[in-house]
């Protein structure tokens, strides 16, 4: 059966046909990928920053390319890197809680980056317009729930070095869709050891460990081999 394309209605002799408008096809992909109303494209050079924790909260970023740094400061001055984000990922979402008015975190970029922002407005609008949308956001925020649940546990009842590898491991994306990044993006071991929770002497360390085993090649640049995952499941 033909879909119709005209509503018929009937009033005696008048017969009105009023065309129907096709429900237009919403593509989440592309969405994400283009400019349009409340969202633009924002380049970032290395150590560049999206947001600054204490900024008002106004719009949600997606990450195009590149890698972005999640870190807070205490009032003491220390700072903690609390995530490493990458393409696919969101970040700044705290702006779609009506409570949240406020950064908890500051975004800065560890590699060039293209981010794609879109205004607290028109973000609230499509999730609640669009459900392709808002499943994809609602799965980056269980993965990110059960991210924060895996680093905590980490933190409490592993040791650095496996913090360490499950850090790297991350980095390359093992775990993930697709193949694993042999090759990581420019890291400093001062911004591991912030991850990590130790010293950068015991970064260097366990690094030169894991090279010297054949875990990971490290002459600047580092690749990571799977057999790194033999340092996390070995007890």
């Amino acid at each position: 059966m033909r879909a119709k394309k005209y509503l018929q209605i009937e009033t005696g002799t008048i017969h009105i046909k009023i065309p129907l408008k096709k429900k237009r096809d919403f593509d989440p992909g592309a969405f994400l990928a283009q400019t349009g109303v409340g969202r633009t494209i924002v380049q970032l050079n290395i150590k560049e920053q999206a947001f600054v924790q204490g900024d008002a909260a106004t719009s949600v970023f997606y990450i195009q390319s590149g890698r972005i740094k999640l870190s807070v400061v205490a009032k003491t001055g220390k700072e903690a890197t609390v995530a490493l984000l990458g393409m696919g990922d969101f970040c700044g979402e705290e702006c779609v809680a009506l409570a949240q008015s406020v950064r908890v975190t500051s975004a800065q970029a560890i590699t060039p980056c293209t981010l794609l922002k879109i205004e607290r407005k028109e973000m609230i609008r499509v999730l609640h317009e669009e459900h392709a949308l808002s499943d994809i956001f609602v799965a980056h925020l269980l993965a990110r729930n059960v991210r924060v649940q895996e680093d905590l546990v980490d933190q409490l009842f592993n040791s650095s070095e496996k913090r360490l590898a499950r850090v790297l491991l991350l980095l390359a994306q093992f775990g993930k869709d697709g193949e694993p990044e042999k090759v990581l993006p420019k890291i400093s071991q001062e911004v591991l050891a912030e991850m990590v929770g130790t010293t950068r002497a015991r970064v260097n360390f366990f690094m030169n460990r894991f090279r010297k085993m054949g875990f990971i090649a490290y002459n600047g640049s580092i690749e990571v081999h799977p057999s790194l995952l033999s340092v996390i499941l070995h007890d």
